[in-house]
């Protein structure tokens, strides 16, 4: 089996509340650290390597963040899945053809740029030219950024949700979902469903997220940001 289908067959047959958890590396060393703690799969953060690289979050150039990404597969056996935003203005084409030279096996891709959302109809339109080029070779982790940007209407990310599913999404991603919202968009997304979780404690377990609904975990820049802090507090 590839990798590319190892990571996609990690998504499914779980049990409620054995989310699958893909901690996020920012750069190689840090994604070793993780395969050594035993974790069977990755998934990049942009912000936590945008951070790692001296940029704000969604000021990375491509070439960095593509870079970026090729460095840390290089690094490690399993499967890595990269956040590589909206997709940098690229066409499906070239995109899917710089994520299987990084060698990653998967891509989150966001539906808003730069704090605006975009049209639902118009992304999962190039979602579907994405899910083209790429055949089986990438599992696509579409974010749905409602409630990133102020739509706090669960039912405006299921709708949003169900076109990207239609255009070859193998998951959603609704960033920033509240908890209580939870079995809502579990009852209204088909297939799996990721959310975001704090590492420090600040949110639900994700044994927790995975009795709701959540199909896997991701932590964002959440990893970095305890670096940092335990760094912090040695220095004092």
């Amino acid at each position: 089996m590839s990798k590319a289908g190892a990571f996609r067959a990690l998504h499914h047959g779980r049990p409620p509340g054995d989310p699958l958890i893909l901690p996020g590396p920012w750069d190689a060393a840090s994604a070793r650290a993780l395969v050594a703690a035993g974790f069977p799969a990755l998934a990049t953060p942009s912000a936590g390597v945008a951070a790692s690289l001296g940029y704000a979050d969604g000021e990375t150039p491509a070439a960095e963040m593509f870079a970026a990404v090729a460095r840390i597969t290089r690094a490690v056996d399993v499967p890595v899945s990269a956040d590589v935003e909206d997709g940098y203005g690229l066409a499906p084409k070239e995109l899917v053809e710089r994520l299987l030279e990084a060698g990653a096996v998967g891509c989150n891709l966001e539906d808003s740029a730069g704090g605006v959302l975009k049209d639902p109809h118009e992304h999962a339109e190039w979602l579907a030219g994405v899910r083209s080029a790429a055949g089986d070779r990438l599992f696509l982790n579409a974010r749905v950024d409602t409630f990133a940007r102020g739509v706090a209407d669960p039912d405006r990310a299921i709708e949003r949700a169900a076109l990207y599913v239609a255009a070859g999404a193998d998951c959603v991603y609704p960033i920033e979902a509240p908890t209580a919202v939870l079995p809502l968009l579990r009852s209204g997304v088909e297939g799996p469903l990721n959310m975001y979780a704090r590492p420090d404690g600040a949110s639900p377990a994700p044994a927790e997220l995975g009795e709701l609904g959540a199909t896997r975990i991701t932590f964002g820049p959440g990893l970095l940001r305890l670096a940092l802090r335990s760094v912090q507090e040695v220095l004092a």
